[in-house]
């Protein structure tokens, strides 16, 4: 539900990390400046502000968004997770783990899109191999470890779940 209050706000609804929200925002303000200026969810990076970098990533209804390409006022009736919100709720601590031991989180700036990217990936509940991890999180750019670290940890967490 959208209710307009002149020209340059709106009201949205939605559901942020699990929780209700109800907030008046500005109709140009992309979510992922409301996210870290409005709601403090610093979590979602803003890197190039193109839709290219991945660093902005953000679950809308499950599925991976740029937060710097959709304007806030688009999750009005959405469901919205951020880093904070999986990580929080234990849903990423098993790719976290991963990364952590194969020091797949250099500088830690692609981290979360990285892994909100690759939680989707092993969402779909799919048999993968190392070319259709490295496919899937293409779209999302490091410049410290050279995404072998990255494909590792996805791949172990494939494994681990293949073998329980």
């Amino acid at each position: 539900m959208r209710d307009f209050l002149g020209e340059d706000e709106v009201v949205i609804e939605a559901t942020l990390n699990g929780r209700p929200l109800r907030r008046r925002v500005k109709v140009r303000q992309h979510l992922a400046d409301f996210l870290r200026q409005e709601m403090e969810l610093t979590g979602t990076h803003l890197g190039c502000e193109h839709g290219i970098c991945g660093a902005c990533t953000v679950m809308i209804d499950g599925r991976t968004a740029r937060g710097c390409l959709t304007l806030a006022a688009q999750i009005s009736g959405r469901s919205v997770d951020t880093i904070e919100g999986l990580a929080e709720s234990g849903k990423l601590a098993e790719l976290q783990a991963e990364f952590i031991a194969r020091n797949a989180a250099q500088c830690g700036f692609c981290s979360s899109g990285m892994l909100l990217t690759a939680y989707e990936l092993l969402s779909s509940g799919k048999t993968l191999s190392r070319a259709d991890i490295r496919e899937f999180i293409s779209g999302n750019m490091c410049r410290c470890t050279g995404y072998h670290a990255i494909v590792d940890a996805v791949e172990a967490v494939i494994a681990r779940r293949g073998s329980t």
